[in-house]
């Protein structure tokens, strides 16, 4: 195993973050065993209520909403995320993020803080990367031309990229490295991988930029867009596929490391499935089978049929559940670790 790692504590970078909210100013810490920080990205979902995903970040500024589940449009919405804090954030007593009562839980991620211009692809972006950690936010206003480029400032190929449309509404376009630069799919959506060069023009991201097609939702001219990066860091996250083996007895994922929030997502069926989304905050021991979707709205559920094992060096698949194990189905993966396979703990 490796000597030294980027990123040996998933805890600095990292946070599934627990949280009853109180119908009033709350601050949220992200701090697990004394190791917090200010994260650039946070994403909000009611555990006990049907509400709407809120993901906020550093570059378009506190309570600018989007939900991940929604086409519409960026909103300004006062009491959602209201601050950003040196160890977590601060949620006022919107329904989506603080209501008096309900509980909540909010996926934290470290960028760069303030934004920086950007000239490296042809259209200008405003940045704030963590190269160590292989994320970026990045902001940009389309042209409308198939082949235009934008910088992400992550000095290596993101292997996982998001965009939503801030000023129009939209679904959400996801690059992923398993699907390759001919397809996509949809945060917002349960559809399957479709094959179109209006999202990626057929060329894969470099170190330096990503390309865009002429797409509506990702480069229409003069709209206005919000991308998340990822690439992958040993140790911290990983990016890829797996092919569902329809057993109870499911596929093992490697990882590398113990992962500490995972999404899956079926991009063969037809009717495909929606976005799993777990995480080792919400359910502390093995099975785990305590679920939310990024594409809807509804509350968690906690059911033996949506059940997987996080292990010390990945993941293993413990049902027959469609949306994550049909027989010869592929999935596709995104996760981030608590600690890399030679520091993990089995649970």
């Amino acid at each position: 195993m490796p000597t030294t790692y980027a990123i040996p504590d998933g805890r600095t970078v990292m946070a599934a973050t627990t949280y009853t909210g109180t119908g009033a100013a709350l601050t949220v810490s992200n701090a697990v065993n004394g190791v917090s920080f200010q994260p650039d990205l946070v994403w909000v979902k009611s555990r006990s209520g049907v509400t709407s995903h809120t993901l906020i970040d550093s570059v378009r500024g506190v309570q600018k909403w989007i939900g991940s589940n929604s086409t519409s449009a960026e909103q300004t919405y006062a009491g959602t995320v209201d601050a950003f804090t040196s160890s977590g954030f601060t949620v006022g007593s919107d329904a989506w993020t603080g209501a008096g009562g309900s509980t909540y839980v909010g996926w934290n991620w470290k960028a760069n803080g303030a934004a920086v211009t950007n000239t490296s692809g042809s259209i200008s972006s405003q940045v704030s990367a963590n190269t160590t950690a292989g994320f970026s936010v990045v902001t940009y206003t389309g042209n409308g031309t198939s082949g235009a480029t934008v910088g992400h400032g992550l000095s290596t190929t993101p292997q996982m990229i998001i965009i939503k449309g801030r000023n129009a509404a939209g679904n959400w376009q996801v690059y992923h490295q398993a699907i390759g630069n001919t397809g996509i799919v949809c945060l917002d959506l349960t559809i399957a991988t479709y094959t179109t060069a209006l999202a990626w023009n057929n060329t894969s991201p470099t170190s330096s930029v990503f390309t865009l097609g002429s797409g509506g939702d990702l480069n229409g001219s003069a709209k206005t867009y919000v991308a998340y990066c990822w690439a992958a860091v040993p140790g911290y996250s990983a990016f890829g596929s797996y092919t569902g083996n329809g057993s109870s007895d499911g596929p093992f994922v490697y990882l590398g490391f113990r992962p500490r929030w995972i999404m899956i997502k079926n991009i063969t069926a037809a009717s495909a499935g929606s976005w799993r989304i777990y995480d080792t905050s919400r359910a502390t021991y093995n099975a785990d089978g305590t679920l939310l979707w990024a594409d809807l709205a509804s509350a968690e559920v906690t059911d033996a049929a949506y059940q997987l094992d996080h292990v010390s060096n990945g993941f293993k698949i413990r049902n027959t559940s469609s949306d994550f194990n049909a027989s010869s189905n592929t999935y596709i993966y995104a996760c981030f670790a608590e600690n890399p396979f030679k520091y993990a703990n089995a649970r």
